[in-house]
């Protein structure tokens, strides 16, 4: 049986936005782009394989456009992680743990999955991760304080650490 799909696209202080959820809960957040062209290719569908719903994700909208002005705001949103490994699941719920405004290390991650000697594939969960913002991935660097990769590029990632550092951590 296919799972119905939902989306929205909107407008925040960062840029175009889009969201991709399913009954089961949220699949995927885009970063903000300047223009709407490639949110629909960052969700990975085309608009008419889901049903758009601004009401569904109503609550969500608003928290990304407050997060998104410099405001703190809370991701507590139900993940529909269905099609992930068991490790990846794992890699993304403890990141989610790192409070706002806070930075953790991949080690740190990886003793919270409890394979500390698995940075490396903690760094490669973190790479894949569907829902940048909702799982704070952009919290996490080096060891070393530096900051490591992030699949919106490093200075998206700059971007949003002092947003919220601006914010009050």
């Amino acid at each position: 049986m296919t799972q119905e799909l939902y989306y929205d696209v909107f407008d925040t202080p960062g840029g175009r936005v889009g969201i991709l959820g399913s009954t089961a809960g949220l699949l995927r957040v885009t970063l903000p782009r300047q223009s709407g062209e490639g949110v629909f290719e960052q969700l990975g569908i085309r608009p008419e394989q889901a049903t758009r719903s601004p009401q569904r994700f109503r609550d969500l909208r608003e928290r990304l456009v407050a997060y998104f002005a410099g405001h703190r705001v809370d991701f507590p949103d139900l993940l529909d992680l269905s099609t992930v490994t068991a490790f990846r699941r794992e890699v993304w719920q403890a990141t989610r743990l790192n409070p706002y405004g806070e930075t953790r290390s991949y080690t740190w991650v990886a003793e919270q999955v409890e394979k500390s000697k698995a940075v490396r594939a903690v760094g490669q969960a973190l790479g894949s991760n569907p829902l940048p913002v909702i799982i704070p991935c952009h919290r996490v660097l080096a060891s070393n304080g530096e900051l490591g990769g992030f699949s919106g590029g490093l200075e998206m990632k700059r971007f949003l650490l002092r947003l919220e550092a601006a914010a009050g951590g």
